[in-house]
Order: C-alpha cells, then sequence, then structure tokens
C-alpha cells in the first residue's frame, strides 16, 4: 500500500496552508506542529495496525505528503530484564480486606509495588518494545545496550473511525500543549513587567484579559477596590505570576499591586529608567494610597522633584492610571530615625525613639499633627510601618521637654544645618516686619489723603448748602412780598369800587 498520505497536489497544498495559519495564530514552530501531527498518526497507526506494547513512530516528508513508520525496540540483556515470568510474591489477602475494603485490583496493584521496592526485581522482557543485544547486533553491530532498534513498518493509508478520533485528540492535546509552551517561554521573561491588553470577558469576579498572544486572568484579590471594567476596555496589567502546569490560564495578572506602581514610576520618570533615582521601598493599598521611598545617585538632582515633574504631570499621569489613587513620595534615608519621620509625611514629627530589641519606634507629634500621623482608619501610620519595616506608634507631646531633647540628639551637622535654617527664618522675618511697617505706613498716609479730601469736600457741601438755603429763603420773602403787594392792590381796589358805590348812591339820592 502507498505510504503517501496527502493523496494530490491541491491537498498537499491545504496542508501546507493549515500549518501555516496554526503556526500564526497560535504563534508555535512549524517544526513544533509537523511533530504533533507525526504523533498523531503513529497513535492512529498503533490504534488499528499496532499491539499495546509496541513504540511506533512516524515521520512526514511534508514537501510530498509521504509517511514513513518505524518500531523502537529498546536493546536488553539478561542484566537489565527478567527473562521469566514475574515472581509471584504471596500476600495474604485477608490481611488486606481486614484493614480495608480494597479490590483484587489494589492487591495486585500492591503486589507489584513491592516488588518493584525489592532490590533484586527487575522489568519483564517484552517482545513488543525489548530486543537482546545478541539478535540487534546482528542487524547493526555498533549497537549497545540503552539503544532503541529502528524497525520499518508497512505504510497504511486507511484508518477506522477509532483511530481517526485518537490523531484528532492527540493533536488537539499536543497543540495546546505546544501553546502552553509556547506562552510560557514568552511570557516568563515577562515576569514583573507591565504589559497593555484588552477585556476578553467577565465572568463572575474574575476578568480575563486579552494580551495577544494568550489570554492572562485578574483575579478579584488583584483588582483595584471599586475599579469597574468592561468587555473591550484597554488598560495596563502587571503580569505578577507566570504557571507552567497550569490547567486553565497560567498567566496571573495584577492592577493591586505595588509592583504596577514602581513600573509606572519607570515608565512616567526616565532618571528612573536610568537607574540616576532609584526606589528603595514601597507600599501599598491599592484604590487608597501609595508610599514610595526613592534616593538619588546624583547629588545634582532632587530624587522627589524629578518623580512629581513640572507643575506635577509626571506623578498626576501615574495618578490619572490608577484611578485617583494618593501617591506620596519621600526621600529615602540611611538613618532610620529620619526615614521613618519621613514615612509619615506629611505630618511633622517632633521626635523618634528606636526600641531595636522589638523593633519598634516610637515618633512624638504635637497635638495639631497627631490626626494627621495617624491618618484616615490609621492607614498613613500603617503604610509607613510597611514602607520601613518597622512597628511605630505615635505618641501625642505633651510638654516642651521633648522639643529639647530632640535639640540635644542632634549631630553637628545637623545643627549647622538647624542654625543656618534659623538665621534664614529670622532674616526672612525682618524682611517681612520691613514690609509690614512700610505697608502700613503707606496705609496711614492713604487714609489721611483721604480724611483731608473728605473734610475739604465736606466744607465745600456745607457752604453749598448754606448758599442754597440763604438763596431759599430769599426768594421765600420774594415771593412774600409779592404775595402783600398783590393783596394790598386787591384791597385798595375794592375801596375805591366801594367808595364809587356811594357816590352813585348820593347821586341818585340828591
Amino acid at each position: 500500500m502507498s505510504d503517501q498520505i496527502i493523496k494530490d497536489a491541491s491537498s498537499l497544498g491545504q496542508f501546507h496552508s493549515a500549518i501555516s495559519q496554526i503556526c500564526e495564530e497560535k504563534g508555535l514552530d512549524k517544526k513544533s506542529v509537523i511533530s504533533t501531527i507525526e504523533s498523531a498518526l503513529a497513535a492512529a497507526y498503533k490504534k488499528d495496525y499496532g499491539k499495546k506494547g509496541q513504540i511506533i513512530v512516524s515521520h512526514i516528508k511534508s514537501e510530498s505528503g509521504n509517511a514513513k513508520f518505524k518500531q523502537l525496540k529498546e536493546v536488553v540483556n539478561e542484566s537489565v530484564r527478567n527473562m521469566e515470568d514475574l515472581k509471584k510474591v504471596e500476600i495474604d489477602s485477608d490481611d488486606f480486606l481486614k484493614e480495608a475494603n480494597v479490590s483484587k485490583e489494589e492487591i495486585e496493584s500492591r503486589s507489584l509495588q513491592l516488588l518493584k521496592e525489592d532490590s533484586d526485581y527487575l522489568p519483564k522482557f517484552n517482545n513488543d518494545k525489548d530486543v537482546l543485544l545478541k539478535d540487534a547486533q546482528k542487524i547493526n553491530k555498533k549497537i549497545k545496550i540503552g539503544d532503541f532498534l529502528e524497525i520499518k513498518l508497512p505504510s497504511e493509508g486507511d484508518y477506522g473511525r477509532v483511530a481517526s478520533q485518537t490523531a484528532k485528540q492527540v493533536i488537539i492535546q499536543r497543540l495546546r500543549e505546544a501553546e502552553r509552551m509556547a506562552m510560557f517561554d514568552e511570557y516568563k521573561s515577562k515576569e514583573g513587567t507591565i504589559i497593555n491588553g484588552s477585556i476578553h470577558r467577565v465572568e463572575g469576579r474574575n476578568v480575563y484579559i486579552d494580551l495577544g498572544k494568550s489570554i492572562g486572568v485578574l483575579y478579584s484579590s488583584e483588582q483595584i477596590p471599586g475599579e469597574y471594567y468592561r468587555i473591550g476596555q484597554r488598560l495596563r496589567v502587571y503580569i505578577k505570576r507566570v504557571d507552567e502546569d497550569s490547567k486553565s490560564s497560567g498567566i496571573t495578572l495584577s492592577r493591586a499591586s505595588v509592583g504596577l506602581v514602581e513600573k509606572l514610576f519607570e515608565l512616567e520618570v526616565p532618571e528612573i529608567f536610568t537607574k540616576t533615582i532609584e526606589i528603595k521601598a514601597s507600599a501599598r493599598e491599592a484604590g487608597n494610597r501609595t508610599k514610595i521611598a526613592v534616593i538619588s545617585n546624583d547629588p545634582d538632582i532632587d530624587p522627589i522633584g524629578s518623580c512629581v515633574g513640572q507643575k506635577g504631570t509626571r506623578v498626576q499621569a501615574i495618578i490619572e492610571e490608577l484611578g485617583g489613587e494618593r501617591i506620596d513620595i519621600i526621600e529615602w534615608s540611611n538613618k532610620i530615625e529620619k526615614f521613618i519621620s519621613n514615612s509619615l509625611s506629611p505630618a511633622k514629627i517632633i521626635k523618634i525613639e528606636l526600641k531595636e530589641e522589638d523593633r519598634l519606634a516610637v515618633a512624638y507629634v504635637e497635638k495639631e499633627q497627631f490626626s494627621l500621623a495617624i491618618g484616615q482608619k490609621g492607614q498613613n501610620v500603617r503604610l509607613a510601618a510597611r514602607l520601613t519595616g518597622w512597628k511605630i506608634d505615635v505618641v501625642q507631646i505633651k510638654d516642651e521637654s521633648k522639643k529639647e531633647d530632640e535639640k540635644d540628639q542632634l549631630t553637628d551637622e545637623d545643627k549647622f544645618e538647624d542654625k543656618k535654617k534659623d538665621n534664614k527664618e529670622v532674616e526672612k522675618e525682618i524682611v517681612e516686619k520691613i514690609e509690614e511697617k512700610e505697608v502700613a505706613q503707606a496705609k496711614l498716609d492713604k487714609e489721611d489723603s483721604e480724611k483731608k479730601i473728605h473734610q475739604l469736600a465736606k466744607g465745600e457741601k456745607t457752604k453749598m448748602k448754606k448758599k442754597n438755603e440763604k438763596d431759599e429763603n430769599k426768594k421765600e420773602k420774594e415771593k412774600h412780598s409779592n404775595q402783600l403787594v398783590d393783596k394790598k392792590e386787591e384791597i385798595d381796589k375794592k375801596n375805591d369800587n366801594l367808595k364809587a358805590k356811594k357816590t352813585k348812591k348820593s347821586d341818585k339820592k340828591n
């Protein structure tokens, strides 16, 4: 029978096209896919034409579509194989049944296990997969014990339904294994980095994210509390862990890990990427607040200013990516007292007392700073403790003696810096007082000027008022005088009329 599995040229073209498509979609090597198909053909051949114990392999010439089948037999002798029947070990089955209700198969398995534990036990010679050295050397004189003798098998082209189904299952299983191994090799090197992905599906509280060549899972414990996810949404995720032996997705992603914040700073701050600035420690409560401690390897570069960026642009981009999460950037210090004091920022610490045997730090603060040092629900002091690795107790200071003790414990360098700082503050205070005095004097001069202007205006107003009143009075007098003249003229007129009437009356009488 012909050994050509792919019968014609068109089928051969489809075969090559299918392999290329699988390689492209799954990200697999072509040799790996061909090897998978060869294993499937060997399994199908063994199912229909072979025996249970045989080791059968196949080889496909992809250019022609021809398949060759071979049987492998291990070269053995009496030193590595038992040439007789398996030794029978007498085991009292009644004792087994007394201990537990076990089946006959379990008893036989127990017997075989006892044989294997015996140092003198050798596997039984199997003619289907073993060949004696003397027989093998008749075919190949250079062969030795432990090698495999290849025996050519006749090619078969017709396979039954069961064999075909077996081949299909082998191909699916091997392709999945190859895909998982390719995924593992690619993403294992990316463990601990940030990658962009889009949400593929949401199942319950777990979110599955398409990373391009594989699907990663964002478990509920690795999500930012309160963050909403929708299908198709693109977001940055942190590759927390890549597992090789995983039946489901082997890539565990995170949005709640502190590593996400560190890598975002590495992307946004070039000085961190070039190692000029280092992130020495970090602590995070996802969705609420993060503290990171940074140090500069260049004395001319301010680590906090570089991380914040001009007008806060760098840190603001990270805050937006994390949905508004608050980020505190503090300066790392080798002096643990100073580092703990910085870690409680933005609260101002008066004094730090260390109890090294208990790894406990007591922070003294003023009354106004106590709630700020503790933080909402103890968040600030809790993150500071995780950042520094010390237990921290915050104590409210009661008297000024604590401040004096703090001054006594300062080093000469710190005292010089404090004195320098005090001088600057004094100079600043003097300048401020002079400015205040000048402002006050200018204010007084302005008030005097306004007062004089007001008084002048008031005097002019009074004069105008008096003049107006005088004019009014004059007008009233003139009006009254005119009224009197008019009244007198009216009376004179009436008198003349009366006189005229009397004269007329007397004339009539005469």
